[in-house]
């Protein structure tokens, strides 16, 4: 007789078991967070590491390319902020209100908290856990519940993040920009979990900066969930420019009351293992977003781009927009899955991935899905991969731009599609600049 399998724990799986029972005494919250704590534990363990066998991370087997969990990251010292003073350099030159993070913790004295805009409020995850904030509590792990062990071991042990709350009808003048700085000496692990509530008519942009030093084998598991009500807009850019020996596991779970706006873009160019996925319910009618991505890669780097958006009411708009250059040996995975509800009539969602390649070792994976259970919808997606069009490198030849020029002027216009459609005129220049930066590094 056969009894139940059960597959064996991984090195990497156990220490994440012995880290959360190391940590759960000094983590922040009690009472219902202690034991939502627990819960997204148990949930965890049961689910284990993703693996190729969990379809939506069928292309990125953590449970594989995991195989170690470095030890959970200490408070920074001064060196370390000291150190991490200029991180966020892409955006560096904005005029934003700068939060910042140093290998995970919230450093308030790096950070703009002074003369707050009315309306505006910001408070570390740390503070509102230990606190007991009600808003908090109530919202976490509620904006779009979704049963995925990444989110779940994040969920257990999230140490801080940010909380900002943007007040009905408040417009702010200045872009929120929170950075995450990785600057350890020796390799850690980080969980940080954040808040951002923009309440009905109100107007926000939020930037994000993910970076880290040198070649530092640090691993990041970061989640964001987003509030976006009736009527308000958000303008939200990441940009992952981690360290080249780095796991990124994010995760972006939203939701959009009616006729509510997001706009959301990805510029990805740093990191060894990133897996940026983005969970979007549409849940007022009349709501719009716009998703749109840029991936610049190299080496081996992996990259996998997952996308859920579901359209629970009618008069709802999507677009999707994801272009990956990949170089070398890297590895770029797009999984775009649309949701259309019976109730979702009038839905318009468009998807679009394309990929081009600058190596015959260099690999791209579409997998874009339509489920739709409504009749009177527009929705379609696209994709294709492919490589520099011969023909236009040598009219440019032909007129006297050297090879290497040519091949850069040819990515630099297709990576420039979903970059020139960021409103903010700033960013745009910005990634633009950043993007030249990884093709004069290609040579």
């Amino acid at each position: 007789m056969l009894g139940n399998v059960r597959s064996m724990k991984t090195a990497a799986e156990l220490a994440l078991a012995d880290a959360f029972v190391a940590a759960q005494p000094t983590l922040p919250g009690d009472g219902k967070i202690a034991a939502w704590r627990q819960e997204a534990f148990a949930r965890f363990s049961d689910l284990g590491l993703p693996h190729r066998r969990v379809e939506a991370w069928r292309y990125t087997d953590l449970r594989s390319l995991l195989r170690d969990v470095k030890p959970l990251a200490n408070p920074p010292s001064a060196e370390a902020k000291a150190r991490a003073a200029g991180a966020g350099s892409i955006l560096g030159n904005l005029e934003c209100r700068r939060l910042v993070f140093v290998d995970g913790s919230f450093v308030p004295e790096l950070s703009d908290l002074v003369a707050l805009e009315p309306g505006l409020a910001i408070q570390s995850m740390a503070s509102a856990l230990t606190a007991g904030d009600p808003v908090t509590v109530s919202h976490l792990g509620r904006v779009f519940p979704v049963r995925d062990a990444a989110l779940e071991i994040n969920a257990a042990l999230m140490g801080d993040g940010i909380i900002v709350r943007v007040a009905a009808n408040t417009v702010l003048k200045r872009p929120l920009h929170v950075v995450f700085a990785t600057v350890a000496e020796a390799p850690a692990a980080m969980f940080v979990r954040s808040l951002v509530i923009v309440e009905h008519g109100a107007r926000a942009q939020l930037f994000e900066s993910h970076q880290g030093s040198d070649s530092s084998a640090y691993q990041v598991n970061v989640a964001l969930e987003l509030v976006i009500g009736e009527g308000a807009s958000v303008e939200h850019v990441k940009i992952v420019d981690e360290s080249g020996a780095a796991f990124h596991v994010a995760s972006l779970l939203a939701t959009l009351g009616a006729g509510a706006a997001l706009d959301d873009f990805a510029f990805i160019r740093g990191g060894a293992v990133v897996r940026n996925q983005l969970f979007l319910r549409l849940a007022g009618e009349c709501a719009v977003a716009a998703i749109r991505g840029a991936n610049l890669l190299s080496g081996r780097q992996h990259v996998d781009s997952t996308l859920v958006v579901d359209h629970v009411v009618g008069h709802c708009e999507t677009r999707e927009l994801f272009k990956s250059v990949l170089d070398g040996e890297a590895h770029g995975v797009f999984q775009g899955k649309i949701i259309v509800q019976p109730n979702a009539q009038k839905s318009d969602a468009k998807m679009m991935s394309r990929a081009l390649l600058l190596s015959e070792r260099a690999e791209a994976i579409h997998k874009p899905e339509l489920e739709i259970f409504a009749d009177d919808v527009q929705c379609g997606h696209g994709a294709t991969t492919g490589a520099l069009d011969e023909d236009l490198k040598f009219y440019l030849m032909a007129r006297g731009i050297p090879a290497k020029e040519a091949e850069a002027l040819l990515i630099a216009a297709f990576i420039a599609e979903p970059i020139d459609a960021i409103a903010d005129e700033g960013v745009r220049t910005a990634l633009l600049d950043a993007a030249a930066a990884w093709l004069r590094k290609r040579g």
